[in-house]
């Protein structure tokens, strides 16, 4: 790597974790600690929360595992009772045949209702393998791995596509893939969980789409859209 390189490097890096610093201030620590009992679990409940609220998706996913106790009972069940099992989370009848196809896919290549596998594999193989799956993109992989797993990547969704590219973190134009690349490279390791959280809540109170609250940013020391009137992004 060139001289040139590794400073513009050194220079990304301290600013995430000024980013960091001063989020973590405002917003607290979060200790990374997986969230379900195993990764079906995990990627299922990913897939629910899909275009709409934590709320529903919550909903949604308890009531699945209510009426479907064992993943076995909701592959072996009709699109249209998994469907029914789902409708408070949204788009019920994609998320079903989403889930009934993985639950089979599954069954198929392994003989078992499991993800565990992928603890033992490389974080790029656990990566490749998910995306493989009907209906996992970039994100929903992401959030898997590092929530469940603590594996070095870094979900973007819209808060954190929003915030990044009026921070600067990304071109304005960068896509959502594109975006995975450049924080997946930015943002240290140590610090992809919290940061990928804190940047959330960022964008959920302050730095909205709309009227984001520029006075009361915490970042607006070295935010560059400071003075610049804020557009929707």
């Amino acid at each position: 790597m060139k001289g040139s390189e590794q400073g513009e490097k050194r220079g990304g890096e301290e600013k995430v974790r000024a980013i960091d610093s001063r989020l973590l201030k405002c917003y607290g620590d979060r200790p990374w600690s997986p969230r379900f009992p195993s990764l079906l679990d995990g990627l299922v409940h990913t897939i629910l929360s899909q275009n709409t609220s934590d709320v529903n998706s919550h909903r949604a996913f308890d009531e699945l595992k209510k009426r479907f106790p064992e993943w076995e009972e909701a592959a072996s069940s009709p699109v249209d009772g998994v469907e029914a099992a789902i409708r408070s989370g949204g788009i019920s009848r994609v998320k079903a045949e989403r889930i009934k196809a993985i639950l089979g896919m599954l069954r198929a290549r392994s003989g078992s209702f499991s993800l565990e596998f992928l603890g033992d594999m490389e974080a790029s193989e656990a990566l490749a393998y998910l995306l493989d799956l009907p209906g996992v993109g970039r994100k929903t992989a992401a959030v898997l791995l590092l929530f469940q797993l603590g594996y070095p990547f870094f979900p973007v969704d819209t808060h954190i596509l929003r915030v990044g590219k009026r921070l600067g973190l990304m071109p304005a134009k960068a896509t959502p893939e594109r975006a995975h690349d450049i924080m997946d490279e930015a943002v240290p390791d140590d610090i992809k969980f919290r940061l990928h959280i804190n940047l959330i809540e960022h964008g959920r109170r302050v730095c909205k789409a709309r009227k984001p609250l520029c006075s009361k940013c915490c970042l607006k020391e070295i935010c560059p859209r400071i003075g610049i009137e804020p557009v929707e992004a």
